[in-house]
């Protein structure tokens, strides 16, 4: 089984949801066990959309979770905001509740960062929204690292986001509308950007195998990171799970939807499967998969953690 793997974008675990403002530190060290127990060294727990005041509450009770948990030391280094910045927009929203979705704001940032004990270390937005390309600009100036997804942003856009600072595209070839221009479209425009990395979800159901292979191929290893993507499903059988204000179902097929409807909602991904799974379908060596998991995302981290004075186990 690999080791050593590094989850930037991970909702919950183990039948744990990341996005509980009742959250404890058992509950945390539960999740952890089983990460670890799954090869998983270090991870970036994943706040979703919510309204300010819930993510300020659920912010504040991960953080306090993670500082008293037994495990959290070790393996979290900071969080990821995913969202509220987004496209609400049908297709691009994805489960991310679109009523929630506001302009981008640095001042909100900063105050759901204001005492926590560990930093907001990923933010991933649509670049299209008012304000967007100037909190790039903010988040980076402050050792921040700005991903683009659930967006609809032309290539112009994006490009533009790139130029501010942007070095990452959240789960590439998801949360898109469809049908698409047929060049004009947000997925080619990310694919383009040779200083953007890319996150993958390799699980078989976010991106068939064929399309991962495309993709990789123009990200390069050197430029590929997987992530789970997984919610509190992961780790567990199928049923009904949480993600925040959500019921999520794991069913038979192990994907995570929205109950009664084709709609995914995370996933119940280990990313040592992810890992083997690449292997497994032909589209990377070993040891490029484990790349993918561990040196790339440690990669990608690197001068945010510098800058916010953490490290990696």
């Amino acid at each position: 089984m690999p080791g050593g793997l590094i989850d930037l974008q991970v909702n919950g675990y183990a039948g744990v949801d990341f996005n509980d403002a009742g959250l404890t530190a058992g509950a945390m060290d539960h999740a952890f066990g089983a990460m670890a127990a799954d090869g998983v060294a270090a991870c970036l727990p994943t706040i979703i959309t919510a309204s300010p005041d819930a993510l300020a509450a659920r912010l504040s009770a991960l953080d306090r979770a993670v500082a008293a948990s037994r495990l959290g030391a070790a393996m979290v280094p900071g969080y990821h905001l995913e969202g509220p910045f987004l496209s609400p927009e049908p297709g691009y929203a994805g489960c991310h509740p679109a009523a929630f979705m506001r302009p981008a704001d640095p001042a909100l940032v900063a105050r759901l960062e204001e005492g926590l004990a560990r930093p907001i270390l990923l933010i991933t937005l649509a670049p299209e929204r008012e304000g967007a390309l100037a909190l790039v600009r903010w988040a980076v100036g402050r050792g921040k690292i700005v991903a683009l997804g659930h967006t609809a942003a032309d290539p112009a856009t994006i490009a533009a986001a790139v130029a501010a600072g942007a070095r990452l595209a959240t789960h590439l070839g998801n949360a898109l509308a469809s049908p698409q221009p047929k060049f004009a479209n947000p997925m080619l425009a990310q694919l383009s950007e040779d200083a953007l990395a890319a996150s993958f979800i390799a699980d078989g159901v976010h991106v068939p195998p064929f399309a991962l292979r495309v993709m990789l191929r123009a990200k390069t290893a050197a430029r590929s990171i997987l992530v789970s993507d997984a919610t509190a499903a992961a780790g567990a059988g199928p049923g009904l799970y949480r993600l925040g204000d959500l019921a999520i179902e794991r069913g038979a097929d192990g994907a995570v939807r929205l109950p009664g409807t084709d709609r995914l909602a995370g996933s119940a991904l280990v990313l040592a499967d992810a890992v083997r799974n690449l292997v497994a379908w032909g589209l990377a060596s070993e040891a490029e998969a484990a790349r993918m998991a561990a040196a790339n995302p440690a990669a990608l981290l690197a001068p945010a953690l510098a800058a916010h004075g953490v490290r990696l186990p």
